[in-house]
């Protein structure tokens, strides 16, 4: 009991020293004669560098409460993303064992993010296998299965108001009074950021829209259209972060009021054009959520609409500057941008943006 109180209190005072250094909220430079503001809400400042930092904290509180980490309970995660590197960095402060099950053609680099927060690393393939492997890998070390794509939502709900990124983003707002928004833009992973939001705009009853991006091959688009749960495509998304082979348990369909398809091209050329326009540096599922929201932005234009859009600044982009900010990467992967920066800079100057 004293060491599940100690850990519990080591997590209320890593939540307090974030506190203290505010997440900052970004103004896009939109023409102020559009009557409309753009706002990103930045979470690479966390100390992992993403958005999932808050889940992860979450995460622990939620299943130390719960008596499922007790002692020196090993922690199992299936992801080599930011889920992982933030679930390692709690693991340490928490004097935990964690093992990050990842596909066997994780990049080092992924790799070295996770031991160097003093996690292990164990490779599968093919690599769907990695959500059966952790389980197996939880029953046999006596761990615990994070799961963070099944109980990322539950967690959130059941923590704090830091743990809550709805929480955290509406009292920013208030806080530098900006009106309440029109619309909220966020892509889907888990589901957890959406399905969050989306929940918090109900219960207070706000006159705001939830708008979700989502990557090429990826299960929301098309399964929110049908209105199939089980729709799956069976392909990895190629916009780390977001999108999903199959319809996560953490999304919430009827909490969301539109999802909006977007090319992984034009997700990565909002990326850069973020980068050229403002000097902020965010990763490929911040620039989804950038051209998500300047469609949005282009259809108030075309109804006379005035008002807010808020979206997220979702992780550093530093950690891609390898990839999704190398010319070269971009070439091998066959990707060409030029179109859909023409259609970005031609929506700045005009408030339209061709679909």
């Amino acid at each position: 009991m004293r060491r599940r109180e100690q850990r519990l209190r080591l997590l209320d005072e890593e939540a307090a020293e974030r506190r203290r250094d505010p997440v900052r909220l970004h103004g896009y430079p939109l023409p102020e004669d559009w009557g409309i503001a753009l706002y990103l809400l930045d979470e690479s400042a966390n100390p992992t560098g993403s958005l999932k930092h808050r889940v992860a904290r979450a995460l622990f509180r939620h299943a130390i409460r719960q008596g499922r980490i007790d002692g020196d309970t090993p922690v199992i995660e299936a992801t080599g993303g930011n889920a992982a590197v933030s679930q390692a960095y709690f693991a340490r402060l928490l004097g935990l064992p964690f093992v990050a099950v990842m596909p066997r053609k994780s990049s080092p680099e992924k790799v070295e993010r996770i031991e160097r927060l003093g996690g292990a690393v164990h490779l599968v393939h093919p690599p769907l296998a990695i959500y059966r492997e952790a389980e197996r890998l939880a029953a046999e070390e006596g761990g615990h299965y994070m799961d963070y794509l099944g109980n990322g939502a539950g967690a959130v709900a059941a923590g704090t108001a830091d743990d809550d990124i709805a929480e955290v983003l509406f009292e920013r707002l208030a806080r530098q009074g900006v009106p309440t928004p029109r619309w909220v833009v966020v892509g889907a992973g888990s589901g957890t950021t959406a399905t969050t939001i989306g929940r918090y705009i109900r219960r207070h009853g706000l006159p705001t829209g939830l708008a979700v991006v989502d990557p090429e091959n990826s299960a929301y688009f098309p399964g929110w259209v049908l209105d199939a749960a089980d729709y799956s495509t069976g392909m990895p998304s190629r916009i780390e972060g977001i999108g999903r082979p199959r319809m996560e348990p953490g999304f919430t369909p009827e909490l969301v009021d539109v999802v909006i398809p977007v090319p992984d091209a034009a997700s990565l050329a909002a990326m850069r054009f973020l980068h050229d326009t403002t000097g902020l540096r965010g990763g490929g599922s911040t620039g989804t959520n950038l051209f998500g929201a300047f469609q949005l932005i282009a259809k108030m234009r075309r109804e006379g609409r005035q008002g807010v859009v808020v979206t997220l600044l979702c992780d550093d982009g530093d950690l891609y500057r390898d990839t999704y900010y190398s010319d070269t990467w971009l070439a091998a992967k066959g990707f060409d941008l030029a179109p859909h920066l023409k259609r970005l800079h031609h929506f700045l100057a005009t408030g339209e943006l061709a679909t």
